[in-house]
């Protein structure tokens, strides 16, 4: 049976031309096009897609609103399909992606070998077709509630080692892929305002739309997140957020942050297992890592280097995961010393500051 797909995009030339693209694919095939935000919510609740594509720049209701609208009411696997990477449009996509939305494509520039992004779009419409999504119930929020006042998480219990002392914790580390931005914010607003470790991140996300994620987090989190120089000294970044910069490994070497254009590990560039491995090497027991949400195996081998240097591990468990992959992989190697779910990550984390 092919799978069912909704595309969402004001401009009809560019409808047309996503429609007859996934027309050409067997496995697909198109069981509405809507040029708007309100007729996308109306079709999803009518039609039940298996999969939607979906525009941020949409008249009336915005992508950004259909999105959390569906994921509250109606679930469904969303790729959203962009050309928009001014800062404004780009925090849209974030939100987008926080609230439940898959994954993300750009849109054709025209000048990409000829067949390329059509590849490309098709093989993103399968995956994420494929992706259980889970009920998101931002939409059902008092609108303009701010974050702060959300309810906290229940707090986990204190992570204990199965033998022998524990290493004062000196660094924190985590990797995520597909789900990520909603997964990071939720992880780091569990940590209480007096943290002080720093915190080393790395995001799988595409290039373009990755240019302006350490802000937009920035703007979700009580706490600092930005980007290093080449060369910054690591203890200057107690109690913040250190992300990696897009297209560029981050690592640390004898205290100080390293960027590196390095080949990538496994197809990323940033790549989890990259830090991992440099932090486990920096730091050894001192250090904790924690694998959220992703596709794929990266982060996998850098978090059993962490475990095999004595430092603390953490994985995201399957119930909460958007990608129960790179996770998984971790399971597999038996690199998670405590597998949990999303809410209790944030509190088994600040747990280690002490």
């Amino acid at each position: 049976m092919p799978i069912r797909v909704l595309v969402v995009e004001d401009s009809l030339t560019v409808r047309k031309r996503l429609c007859e693209v996934i027309a050409g694919d067997p496995e697909l095939v198109v069981v509405a096009d809507v040029g708007d935000g309100g007729r996308a919510i109306e079709a999803c609740r009518d039609l039940r897609p298996d999969v939607i594509a979906m525009d941020m720049v949409l008249p009336g209701v915005t992508g950004l609103a259909a999105t959390e609208h569906i994921m509250a009411h109606h679930p469904t696997p969303i790729l959203i399909v962009s050309a928009s990477f001014n800062r404004g449009e780009l925090f849209c996509t974030y939100d987008a992606l926080a609230a439940g939305a898959v994954d993300v494509l750009d849109k054709p520039r025209g000048d990409e070998p000829d067949g390329e992004w059509e590849r490309r779009f098709l093989s993103a419409l399968k995956l994420v077709s494929r992706i259980r999504v889970i009920t998101h119930p931002r939409a059902r929020l008092r609108p303009g509630r701010p974050a702060a006042t959300l309810p906290k998480p229940p707090a986990a219990p204190s992570f204990d080692r199965v033998a022998g002392e524990v290493a004062r914790c000196r660094i924190v580390a985590i990797g995520a892929s597909t789900g990520g931005p909603g997964a990071v914010v939720d992880v780091l607003r569990g940590l209480p305002a007096q943290f002080q470790l720093p915190i080393a991140l790395v995001v799988h996300l595409s290039e373009p739309f990755a240019l302006a994620l350490a802000d937009w987090l920035d703007g979700q989190l009580p706490r600092p997140v930005g980007c290093p120089r080449d060369g910054d000294p690591v203890a200057a970044a107690a109690g913040r957020v250190v992300m990696a910069p897009p297209g560029q490994h981050l690592v640390i070497r004898g205290g100080r942050w390293r960027l590196t254009r390095d080949p990538e590990r496994n197809w990323c560039r940033p790549s989890v297992d990259v830090l991992f491995e440099s932090v486990a090497a920096e730091y050894g027991a001192g250090a904790a890592g924690c694998l959220l949400t992703g596709m794929g195996r990266d982060g996998a081998a850098g978090l059993l280097a962490i475990r095999a240097a004595g430092g603390l591990t953490i994985s995201q468990d399957e119930a909460s995961c958007v990608v129960y992959g790179m996770p998984r992989e971790a399971e597999a190697l038996r690199a998670s010393m405590r597998v949990l779910p999303l809410v209790e990550i944030g509190p088994a984390l600040a747990a280690l500051d002490r």
